[in-house]
Protein backbone atom coordinates (compact mmCIF):
# COMPACT_ATOMS: atom_id res chain seq x y z
CA UNK A 1 0.00 0.00 0.00
CA UNK A 2 2.73 2.47 0.48
CA UNK A 3 4.13 2.31 -3.24
CA UNK A 4 2.32 4.94 -4.06
CA UNK A 5 4.17 7.08 -6.66
CA UNK A 6 4.40 11.16 -6.49
CA UNK A 7 1.72 13.10 -8.76
CA UNK A 8 4.75 14.84 -10.40
CA UNK A 9 8.44 14.94 -10.27
CA UNK A 10 10.22 17.83 -10.15
CA UNK A 11 13.04 18.34 -13.19
CA UNK A 12 16.14 20.78 -13.22
CA UNK A 13 14.98 23.93 -15.15
CA UNK A 14 16.80 23.94 -18.49
CA UNK A 15 17.26 27.72 -18.18
CA UNK A 16 17.51 30.08 -15.25
CA UNK A 17 13.83 31.45 -14.77
CA UNK A 18 13.59 35.74 -15.46
CA UNK A 19 14.29 38.49 -12.69
CA UNK A 20 11.32 39.22 -10.79
CA UNK A 21 11.00 42.89 -12.70
CA UNK A 22 11.30 41.67 -16.18
CA UNK A 23 8.91 38.55 -15.41
CA UNK A 24 6.34 41.15 -13.92
CA UNK A 25 7.37 43.60 -17.25
CA UNK A 26 6.68 40.49 -19.83
CA UNK A 27 3.54 39.48 -18.04
CA UNK A 28 2.44 42.90 -18.06
CA UNK A 29 3.62 43.11 -21.52
CA UNK A 30 1.43 39.84 -23.12
CA UNK A 31 -1.96 41.20 -21.17
CA UNK A 32 -1.97 44.06 -22.74
CA UNK A 33 -0.77 42.89 -26.23
CA UNK A 34 -3.55 40.25 -26.00
CA UNK A 35 -6.39 42.92 -24.80
CA UNK A 36 -4.90 45.01 -28.03
CA UNK A 37 -5.45 41.67 -30.17
CA UNK A 38 -9.02 41.38 -29.09
CA UNK A 39 -9.52 45.00 -29.88
CA UNK A 40 -8.36 44.55 -33.02
CA UNK A 41 -10.46 41.74 -33.62
CA UNK A 42 -13.78 43.78 -32.40
CA UNK A 43 -12.90 46.96 -34.47
CA UNK A 44 -12.16 44.22 -37.74
CA UNK A 45 -15.68 42.89 -37.13
CA UNK A 46 -17.45 46.45 -36.13
CA UNK A 47 -15.98 47.45 -39.58
CA UNK A 48 -17.44 44.05 -41.42
CA UNK A 49 -20.62 44.86 -40.01
CA UNK A 50 -20.81 48.24 -40.77
CA UNK A 51 -21.54 49.06 -37.18
CA UNK A 52 -21.44 52.58 -35.49
CA UNK A 53 -19.09 51.31 -33.34
CA UNK A 54 -16.44 50.56 -35.81
CA UNK A 55 -14.72 53.98 -35.41
CA UNK A 56 -14.02 54.24 -31.81
CA UNK A 57 -13.05 50.98 -31.76
CA UNK A 58 -10.18 51.39 -34.40
CA UNK A 59 -9.44 54.39 -32.41
CA UNK A 60 -8.95 52.17 -29.40
CA UNK A 61 -7.07 49.56 -31.37
CA UNK A 62 -4.38 52.76 -32.43
CA UNK A 63 -4.00 53.12 -28.98
CA UNK A 64 -3.84 50.39 -27.76
CA UNK A 65 -1.26 49.00 -30.53
CA UNK A 66 1.09 52.01 -29.23
CA UNK A 67 0.61 51.10 -25.38
CA UNK A 68 1.68 47.45 -26.38
CA UNK A 69 4.85 48.96 -28.26
CA UNK A 70 5.31 50.35 -25.17
CA UNK A 71 4.60 47.78 -22.95
CA UNK A 72 7.27 44.98 -25.30
CA UNK A 73 10.34 48.24 -24.81
CA UNK A 74 9.44 48.41 -21.11
CA UNK A 75 10.57 44.09 -21.28
CA UNK A 76 13.42 44.82 -23.19
CA UNK A 77 14.72 47.82 -21.34
CA UNK A 78 13.96 46.51 -17.90
CA UNK A 79 16.34 43.15 -18.71
CA UNK A 80 18.79 45.79 -19.77
CA UNK A 81 18.90 47.60 -16.97
CA UNK A 82 19.03 44.42 -14.88
CA UNK A 83 21.71 42.63 -16.64
CA UNK A 84 23.42 45.85 -16.15
CA UNK A 85 22.94 46.63 -12.08
CA UNK A 86 23.93 43.19 -11.30
CA UNK A 87 25.25 41.80 -14.26
CA UNK A 88 25.92 38.03 -15.38
CA UNK A 89 26.83 35.49 -12.87
CA UNK A 90 29.74 33.73 -14.77
CA UNK A 91 33.00 32.16 -13.39
CA UNK A 92 36.29 31.85 -15.32
CA UNK A 93 36.88 28.84 -16.66
CA UNK A 94 38.94 26.34 -14.34
CA UNK A 95 41.82 26.76 -16.79
CA UNK A 96 42.22 30.56 -16.63
CA UNK A 97 42.01 30.38 -13.07
CA UNK A 98 44.42 28.19 -12.65
CA UNK A 99 47.01 30.30 -14.35
CA UNK A 100 45.96 33.53 -13.40
CA UNK A 101 46.78 31.59 -9.72
CA UNK A 102 50.40 30.52 -10.86
CA UNK A 103 51.04 33.79 -12.54
CA UNK A 104 50.23 35.76 -8.86
CA UNK A 105 52.00 33.13 -7.22
CA UNK A 106 55.14 33.59 -9.40
CA UNK A 107 55.17 37.20 -8.54
CA UNK A 108 54.98 37.01 -5.09
CA UNK A 109 58.27 34.86 -5.42
CA UNK A 110 59.68 37.04 -7.22
CA UNK A 111 59.16 40.26 -4.64
CA UNK A 112 59.93 37.96 -1.78
CA UNK A 113 63.57 36.72 -3.56
CA UNK A 114 66.72 39.35 -2.15
CA UNK A 115 67.60 41.82 -4.52
CA UNK A 116 70.99 39.72 -5.17
CA UNK A 117 69.28 36.82 -6.40
CA UNK A 118 66.61 38.58 -8.42
CA UNK A 119 69.77 40.52 -10.57
CA UNK A 120 71.56 37.30 -10.94
CA UNK A 121 68.48 36.02 -12.29
CA UNK A 122 68.24 38.72 -14.47
CA UNK A 123 71.69 38.60 -16.04
CA UNK A 124 70.74 34.83 -16.48
CA UNK A 125 68.28 35.98 -18.76
CA UNK A 126 69.34 38.69 -20.77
Amino acid sequence: MDDRRPLWQEEPAARRRMADPVRTAAVRAVIIVAVTLILAMVAFLCTLARSWFAFPAVLVTVAGTIVATWAVLDVWVTRQVWVQRFGVQSEPSSTARQLRRERRKARRQERRQPPQERSRTDRAAA
